[in-house]
């Protein structure tokens, strides 16, 4: 690669992670982005440029595209060796061979080499990334669990997560690649198949994505100890594993299935309409887009539920389960007017729509912004029923701009009353997307783990502890290996102190907000005016 850039080759990279950046001349930019390599003379950082902007960026965010093009040229390392980088992050696990790219400076003769390329990377990668898989279960996760003096249950569940289950899943997807793989012509390969066949193996991934910031947290943790650290590159040496540190390991699941639909989107690129791959590889290239968005998706509400279990804990009186045993979403919040067959007596609560139940609260007479825990309802016990404006026969009241939810398994009615009719029409969506999220975790099996709950709970406490005295944010994860190294334009001038990799801010506790916390805690719900 290094010779390719001297050599005045325009070398191109697609960004797989989003970049924040972090200090002075680092590189933003958000996956999917190309982003032209300058330099890449050291192994963890590279320097590039997007538009007129330029500076570096992790090189374990970013993929090399398969084919370097310029015009018709299609250009790409001869010979060369990947970087460790490019190991970590299975870009080119191995050497790369005649058949698994293209000369430089030759004319692309057609398109089917050029899909031969794609789908040589795809197995090639694949081969190793399985290589990776067992290593991590038979080099290191066997090796721990053999070793209770050193590792519980609880900890082997949060550095490894369900590494054995997706080892199983991909050994089987890849012999079924293997079967498709045209070894005389591979262009011809029809791959597209066996990812639509396996599409639901996949969300095995969601699990293990959402868990590897624990996983981090948990390996930073032990390496404080030297035990840790000699016992690591132990199995390491054992296994016979390439030189990464077992965080380098476990990141490569994470990366894989992000990786999947840039290497079907590249595929798709070069597979003409006419080939009897084209439909099952377009249709197989959605399947993972929406795997990954999923994954996205499930990532965020899983960092929401620090602030559920905050807003909890400010509720005064509160009774039964806690809101993150069944729920990790706020859909909506409001003020209504509500009205609960036999009773008949009009009531004004503030209202909480979680997935799977709503939550109903009374705001203080004098303090307006402390909340007082009132009851809450479970949302999958009841079926929502529009009201039509006028004399409504169930509760015989006048009502306009109103809903009801009625309890299937008995004659239990509420009637909810919204001031405007934009206010009403905003709950009925928000009902509709309470129900169709819980389909959807429902479908893929998403469910916050007990350790979760545990980190959420002892975040409350240590927040409540230091209230009055500071605020505490913690940086849960970093690009590796930061600091990026000097500006190569100028030398020198780039000098950030070390120890930034788990690092504690402390800020003085800002004056009291005239809105009230679940105002502010409602900005977590999707729908906005």
């Amino acid at each position: 690669l290094v010779k390719l850039i001297s050599g005045g080759s325009i070398v191109s990279a697609e960004a797989v992670w989003d970049h924040v950046t972090m200090a002075d001349r680092e590189l933003a930019f958000k996956a999917g982005d190309v982003i032209k390599v300058l330099d890449a003379s050291n192994k963890d950082w590279w320097w590039g440029q997007i538009d007129d902007e330029e500076g570096w960026f992790p090189a374990s965010f970013v993929r090399l595209w398969v084919n370097q093009e310029e015009s018709t040229t299609v250009e790409t390392v001869e010979g060369a060796s990947p970087s460790p980088s490019e190991v970590q992050n299975g870009h080119a696990e191995a050497s790369p061979s005649s058949s698994d790219c293209l000369c430089l400076g030759q004319t692309v003769q057609n398109r089917d080499q050029m899909r031969a390329n794609v789908i040589n990377e795809i197995m090639s990668t694949e081969r190793h990334y399985i290589k990776h898989l067992k290593d991590i279960c038979e080099g290191y996760f066997r090796q721990c669990k053999k070793r209770r003096d050193m590792f519980n249950d609880d900890q082997l569940r949060v550095i490894f997560g369900n590494i054995e289950d997706i080892y199983r899943f991909q050994m089987g997807f890849v012999r079924d690649l293997e079967k498709q793989y045209n070894t005389e012509e591979p262009h011809l390969s029809e791959i597209g198949p066996c990812f639509l066949e396996h599409q639901d193996g996949f969300w095995i991934y969601s699990e293990y994505c959402n868990n590897h910031v624990d996983a981090c947290m948990e390996l930073s943790r032990l390496m404080k100890d030297g035990r840790y650290q000699h016992f690591f590159e132990a199995c390491r040496l054992v296994q016979q594993m390439i030189d990464i540190a077992i965080d380098g390991f476990l990141l490569t699941p994470v990366q894989k299935i992000c990786k999947y639909p840039l290497q079907l989107a590249e595929l798709l690129k070069y597979t003409v309409q006419e080939h009897s791959d084209y439909r099952y590889v377009a249709a197989a290239l959605a399947v993972m887009r929406n795997v990954t968005q999923q994954i996205n998706e499930r990532k965020r509400r899983l960092e929401n539920i620090d602030k559920i279990a905050q807003w909890q804990a400010s509720v005064l009186d509160w009774e039964g389960d806690d809101i993150l045993d069944r729920s990790t979403e706020l859909v909506y919040t409001g003020e209504m007017s509500w009205i609960y067959q036999p009773y008949g007596r009009s009531q004004t609560r503030v209202f909480f729509l979680f997935d799977h139940q709503m939550v109903l609260c009374k705001k203080d007479l004098i303090r307006r912004d402390i909340l007082y825990y009132k009851g809450r309802m479970d949302m999958d016990r009841y079926n929502l029923v529009d009201a039509v404006d006028g004399r409504d026969d169930d509760f015989n009241v006048s009502v306009k701009n109103a809903f009801k939810l009625s309890n299937k398994d008995s004659d239990e009615i509420h009637i909810f009353l919204a001031k405007k009719l934009e206010e009403k029409l905003r709950w009925l969506k928000a009902f509709h997307e309470e129900r169709k999220m819980v389909q959807e975790d429902e479908k893929i099996g998403f469910e916050i783990s007990e350790y979760q709950k545990r980190q959420a709970a002892m975040t409350v406490r240590r927040m409540t502890k230091q209230k009055g005295k500071f605020f505490v944010f913690s940086h849960r994860s970093v690009p590796p290996g930061y600091p990026p190294p000097m500006d190569p334009m100028n030398p020198g001038q780039y000098l950030v102190g070390d120890g930034m990799e788990q690092s504690e801010f402390e800020f003085p506790e800002p004056e009291r907000c005239k809105s009230p916390f679940w105002q502010s805690f409602s900005r977590l719900t999707p729908f906005r005016k």
